[in-house]
């Protein structure tokens, strides 16, 4: 991603959420902010003239009690451990699969996923990993082969930790032996927790966006994060020593999230299928990689882009454990929600 595209990141991010940047009023899209970028749906812009309008939340629980209060929006972009919750709070509809014209080039395992008495939930769009990242320049850089760097007395005040539950829960479990949460014990979590607790003392800030956790590494504010792999790619494209670690000890995490059909949308299912259908081409594949350093819902295409330019990316197989943030007990996770919002507070 170009400086230019950061900048428009970062204002996007600075903005209140749920404030809209209106630009397409037939059509309203309640999103992560810098998914604004016309880059991922190129075939929308052409048709209708311009973008959907914009609203922005900064982490899905807060999307979520928005929705439950009555914020009226289109399409949203939740991850895959919430689909589930927002299904059975009843604030999602049925995709009508005929209308998305790549469906049977959609990632199989994910979309299957969401598939609930027959319906299908969510069109999987967007994936990544979760990782040690580092300024190379301003660390031991044999220190950054384990994730125990988070705990180290040497970094304190210059770490950033995700503020997103499902991130950091990903990381407390990996740095405590849990690669796979879905089995996850009530002992488990506390250790978990503890663990995290121990963490909060070494950190400057929790990120809200890949666009914040740039400004803070550029400047060298932060210096260790657990981030995105949107992270080391777009900056290092900027020529900022920073690298990514998806070979600890410990391991690393995936994720993948997609976009749903909000139950009592206000505008036009036609354009919520025209802007399905653009984010499917491939050519927002292409872009999704080359530029931001993500994966793609689109299987075809993203095995056309080939292992090479995928490795490059960071998106590539690696030899150690990946606990993937795949759909959990509901039950734990409100437990997970709770006790990180203690965290933040130091409490």
């Amino acid at each position: 991603m170009n400086l230019k595209k950061i900048l428009l990141a970062t204002t996007t991010a600075t903005l209140i959420s749920g404030v809209a940047i209106a630009a397409d009023d037939g059509l309203v899209v309640f999103d992560w902010s810098g998914y604004e970028d016309e880059g991922f749906f190129q075939n929308y812009v052409i048709k209708h003239g311009g973008p959907p309008t914009y609203a922005f939340f900064g982490e899905e629980e807060e999307a979520f009690q928005k929705l439950r209060a009555g914020f009226r929006a289109d399409v949203s972009h939740p991850c895959s451990q919430s689909v589930s919750k927002w299904h059975e709070a009843g604030l999602l509809e049925p995709l009508d699969t005929s209308r998305i014209n790549l469906w049977s080039d959609v990632n199989t395992q994910m979309k299957e996923a969401f598939k609930i008495d027959g319906n299908y939930y969510m069109l999987p769009m967007d994936w990544g990993t979760t990782a040690l990242t580092y300024r190379t320049d301003m660390v031991d850089v044999a220190k950054m082969n384990s994730l125990a760097v988070f705990l180290d007395p040497a970094y304190s005040g210059r770490i950033a930790l995700p503020d997103n539950v499902d991130d950091i829960y990903a990381l407390g479990y990996l740095a405590t032996g849990v690669t796979d949460w879905t089995k996850a014990t009530d002992a488990d979590f506390k250790v978990a927790t503890a663990w995290l607790r121990q963490a909060h003392q070494n950190v400057r800030t929790y990120w809200a966006d890949g666009a914040e956790l740039s400004q803070l590494m550029g400047s060298g504010e932060v210096i260790v994060s657990w981030a995105w792999s949107e992270t080391p790619a777009t900056m290092a494209a900027e020529g900022l020593p920073i690298e990514a670690n998806r070979s600890t000890v410990e391991g690393s995490s995936s994720w993948f999230c997609g976009y749903v059909n909000l139950a009592n949308g206000p505008n036009s299912e036609d354009k919520m299928y025209d802007f399905f259908n653009a984010w499917m081409d491939p050519g927002s594949a292409d872009y999704i990689v080359s530029e931001w350093g993500y994966g793609h819902g689109n299987e075809t295409a993203m095995a056309a882009i080939g292992s090479e330019a995928l490795n490059d990316a960071g998106l590539g197989p690696v030899d150690v454990p990946v606990l993937a943030q795949v759909p959990m007990n509901q039950q734990l996770r409100e437990k997970m929600i709770a006790e990180f919002e203690k965290i933040k507070a130091g409490f």
